[in-house]
């Protein structure tokens, strides 16, 4: 699958990976677990924002006064994806603590299969301000899909999403259904297996992250 759009961004910066690759490792204990996903988070987060935008206020030093560039517009939003994504949000508060914190929760029906969202609560206006989404993992990225609808609905329109790994079937969903996005993956696993489970994969993010079973 070709994943060369420009609104997709699959990492390989050597920190990300080598922090990825203990995630991995069944013997990583929670409290490991759960440091690393928020110092991925903070690295992903760095490049992830980089087009935050930028005004010039006046700022004086104990030399001069100065015009000089901070964060634009309205405080951003991280929005975590219920539960596991709020493993990852203050690895992005750590580099933006004036941001505005989200939640959005979804369920799955066992019927139909179809997400419903249980739980939404956004910063106010939300379409004003920049949003990133946080979920460690993008599987079969049904989840991912319906929280952007969602947000989309809500009135969110500058919209970023951050998953630590993701199959290949689940980003290729996503991206079809909101090829506006940008798109940040730590790294891209080899696919899923017959229970829609992410090979190699790391478990379930949400059970490491927490430790629960």
């Amino acid at each position: 699958m070709d994943f060369s759009s420009n609104n997709i961004t699959v990492f390989t910066h050597p920190l990300i990976q080598h922090k990825i690759s203990i995630l991995r490792d069944q013997n990583t204990g929670t409290n490991e677990f759960r440091a690393l996903i928020e110092e991925i988070a903070m690295l992903m987060g760095f490049e992830a924002l980089r087009d935050l935008p930028l005004q010039d206020v006046e700022v004086k030093t104990p030399i001069e006064t100065c015009m000089t560039p901070m964060i634009a517009g309205k405080k951003m939003a991280i929005v975590p994806i219920l539960r596991a994504g709020l493993g990852m949000v203050n690895g992005i508060l750590a580099l933006v603590p004036s941001a505005k914190v989200g939640h959005i929760g979804l369920y799955r029906d066992e019927k139909t299969h179809e997400p419903h969202e249980y739980y939404c609560k956004l910063p106010n206006p939300i379409d004003q301000r920049t949003i990133v989404v946080t979920d460690p993992m993008i599987a079969t990225g049904g989840s991912a899909v319906a929280a952007v609808d969602f947000i989309k609905q809500y009135g969110g329109k500058h919209i970023k999403l951050m998953a630590i790994i993701a199959a290949p079937e689940g980003l290729k969903k996503l991206h079809e259904a909101h090829p506006d996005i940008q798109i940040y993956v730590g790294h891209l696993d080899r696919g899923l297996n017959e229970n829609a489970y992410i090979c190699p994969g790391l478990g379930d993010a949400g059970d490491r992250i927490f430790g629960t079973k």
